[in-house]
């Protein structure tokens, strides 16, 4: 492969890169913010701003994976060529984007010419997407076999990192395939030991019977989880996680005392309950109706309407729901309320819960294609009674559960990031396999110039989403409040996975589409991580373009 005058970028070269990306998108955002009124205005600008939210999420992406090649250069040879490929992708990108549409995005031409447009940084983006460096990329990724050996400079997470893999791949990883094949229920076997290993309650204070490790272990969790399997382990600790976050955020003293230990422990499993049939990202549009009542001499609410797509919501023992407690719907977010629902927990794919004052719960799964294991639910309401007591905040969080569960859905998105990233990992690990035991044409697929180049993008994007997540788990330590962080990170980790599980499937060849390769799963599991905790445009447009253009 001939590459004449090529010189290899060092970190320098990167932070030159990346410097001038991030550059003309904060111009490209400044005239989108002047242009939509700070964002206002966004919907007659949807178009645009998906593609200024997007590039934005990219270039946060190739700050961070700097920022890590930066600390790991001695530990990890390939690690600046990765940054430097990926800095060069998304420069060239941006510039390309420019070119088609250099009147919406509205960037002097005299701001481009000493940016990506200057010399030096045109030499810099083709040497660092030069097509050997990719090549030797692969090359790497098919001698490790694909295996995350990534540098961590914090113990705790080094230490959660082996561990939570040597659990996963001894308990989760024999009975994936069968639960996917089967679409059967996680077992309760399995939900005991990653309770006793402190799965559910790892960003819990301690005060309140957790592990108060933090998001990074937690996401680090998620993510080795999620590598033997998204639907039967990596997803289980994310509606705990949502639900603590609400709590934490606004419970009151005795709720996160009733109820924070009892999920940490694992004793309560938790169902998210907002998405409804006809309202889905609207979540401003809730119908499902909480009423005040008194019913059997108790004071609380009754709940009457539907919701779909509550996940684990059979095996749950408590949801987490938010309701309609003011009929006045030009109120909008500012007449819900989040309350948490105790049932019983059902096996199957069916259930009816009937409580002796006369209220129901009914709940049907709805078949998918992939994320199998926790069963997704339609949910009916038929005057279902919640003591007072249940409702997060008490008197005080009543109207305002939509902020919480805002809050909580935050951590969800960042939990995503996580889950993503575990599915994009196993994918590249038995693709590198696939390539290094597969011969066609006399010799392993590996050893072909495509196979490589192939494989070094698919890592270096699957990096780059990693340590986006890591920094907005870190972020989220300092703020729990921060929304774009994680929001970036569920939208770049989530494409990734696809691209990335997708790439992999077609280096299989046709045994890629067989239930009997492990790639299959990974491909049909990937197809929902843009869809829940926020559908991609949503996420785009509603949080990371919302909040750029009004900061």
């Amino acid at each position: 492969m001939a590459e004449p005058n090529v010189t290899p970028v060092d970190v320098a070269g990167v932070e030159q890169m990346v410097a001038a990306t991030d550059a003309v998108v904060r111009e490209a955002i400044a005239v989108a913010s002047k242009r939509t009124d700070g964002g206002k205005g966004i919907d007659s600008e949807q178009v645009h701003c998906e593609r200024i939210a997007y590039a934005a999420t990219e270039v946060a992406a190739a700050r961070e994976l700097l920022n890590y090649a930066t600390a790991a250069a001695a530990h990890d040879p390939i690690i600046v060529p990765m940054a430097a490929a990926f800095a060069a992708e998304v420069a060239h990108k941006l510039s390309a984007q420019i070119d088609a549409r250099t009147d919406e995005f509205g960037v002097p031409t005299d701001r481009l010419n000493v940016t990506l447009g200057a010399g030096t940084t045109k030499r810099l983006i083709r040497a660092g997407a030069a097509d050997t460096a990719l090549c030797a990329i692969g090359r790497h990724v098919m001698q490790q076999r694909g295996v995350n050996h990534c540098f961590l400079d914090n113990e705790m997470a080094s230490m959660t990192r082996d561990s939570v893999r040597q659990f996963a791949e001894s308990e989760v990883a024999p009975i994936a395939d069968p639960i996917h094949h089967r679409d059967d229920l996680i077992p309760d076997s399995l939900i005991a030991k990653m309770a006793e290993l402190g799965f559910f309650g790892m960003s819990v204070p301690e005060e309140f019977g957790g592990g108060g490790m933090g998001n990074l272990p937690m996401i680090i969790t998620t993510e080795e989880l999620s590598r033997c399997s998204l639907a039967a382990a990596g997803s289980l600790i994310t509606r705990p996680e949502i639900l603590t976050k609400a709590l934490l955020k606004g419970g009151t003293d005795a709720q996160k005392k009733a109820w924070l230990a009892r999920i940490a422990s694992g004793e309560l499993m938790v169902g998210i309950s907002v998405t409804e049939p006809d309202t889905g990202s609207d979540v401003a549009a809730v119908k499902c109706r909480a009423d005040a009542a008194e019913v059997g001499g108790k004071k609380g609410y009754v709940i009457n309407g539907a919701k779909a797509w509550c996940t684990f919501a059979g095996r749950a023992n408590v949801l987490a729901l938010l309701a309609r407690t003011d009929p006045d719907f030009k109120k909008g977010a500012r007449g819900l309320s989040l309350f948490i629902v105790p049932k019983d927990p059902f096996p199957g794919h069916e259930f009816e819960m009937k409580q002796p004052t006369g209220g129901t719960l009914h709940g049907k799964a709805d078949r998918t294609p992939g994320y199998r294991g926790m069963h997704s639910f339609t949910l009916a309401f038929d005057n279902y009674f919640v003591p007072a007591e249940n409702l997060v905040g008490e008197q005080s969080g009543l109207n305002k559960g939509f902020y919480l569960q805002m809050n909580g859905f935050a951590a969800g998105r960042l939990q995503t990031g996580g889950r993503a990233t575990g599915v994009s990992q196993a994918a590249l690990e038995r693709t590198a396999e696939y390539a290094n035991d597969r011969k066609q044409f006399g010799e392993p697929i590996g050893n072909f110039q495509l196979t490589q180049y192939k494989l070094g993008r698919m890592a270096t994007h699957l990096m780059a989403g990693r340590q986006l997540t890591y920094a907005a788990a870190l972020a989220m330590d300092r703020d729990e409040s921060i929304a774009l962080e994680p929001a970036m990170a569920k939208l770049f980790a989530s494409d990734v996975a696809v691209w990335v599980t997708q790439e992999g499937q077609l280096l299989h060849g046709g045994w890629g589409y067989a239930e009997e390769f492990a790639i299959s799963r990974y491909v049909v599991d990937a197809q929902v991580l843009p869809i829940f905790e926020g559908v991609k445009p949503i996420l785009e447009l509603k949080v990371i373009a919302r909040n750029l253009l009004g900061s």
